[in-house]
């Protein structure tokens, strides 16, 4: 695996070491050895798979509330997606800046996000699907999120959804203590 830290200090593109052969390819998406030597979680206790039917769905923008250690290793496993993430760490140089990837099933990359940010996704095509491997395991009560489109974060998307829950619908912008 290669890692490229993102201008979102501790955010990592994981780029994988496909070997190809007649039948396709293999290779590794988690190395515990190897996110341990870049300073990344080595435990994940909690995996989740997101499907989403049509081009156009967004999923975000969701974050956990302090103490939550919520941090994410994403992967889109059929389709393609674009995956924004948002500093909201106190403190941070980088606070309410956002970074967003195109991801998908060819690519062979994932998408580190550390605690403290923000996610989301906009699919780029029908039938996409998202796994996320959790650094920490849900916890509903902590769940937080903010408007897709809020102007004090500025996220450039590259179309406007067409899907979103109600859930993520009903959204405000985003209200940060300090």
């Amino acid at each position: 695996m290669r890692f490229t830290e993102l201008r979102l200090s501790g955010a990592f593109l994981v780029e994988l070491e496909p070997h190809f052969d007649e039948r396709g390819f293999f290779a590794r998406t988690f190395c515990e050895e190897e996110f341990a030597a870049h300073g990344l979680p080595r435990r994940f206790p909690q995996c989740n798979l997101s499907r989403s039917r049509h081009r156009g769905t967004l999923r975000g923008m969701h974050f956990e509330a302090p103490p939550s250690l919520e941090s994410k290793l994403v992967s889109c496993t059929a389709g393609s997606l674009y995956d924004v993430i948002v500093d909201l760490r106190p403190g941070s140089p980088t606070r309410l800046q956002w970074v967003g990837v195109e991801l998908s099933a060819t690519a062979a990359q994932g998408l580190f996000v550390p605690a403290g940010f923000a996610h989301g996704f906009l699919t780029m095509v029908d039938n996409t699907d998202a796994t996320y491997h959790m650094g920490d395991s849900f916890h509903a009560g902590r769940a937080r999120g903010f408007r897709w489109n809020d102007p004090a974060v500025g996220i450039v998307w590259p179309f406007a959804p067409t899907t979103l829950s109600e859930r993520d619908q009903s959204h405000s912008d985003l209200d940060l203590p300090g």
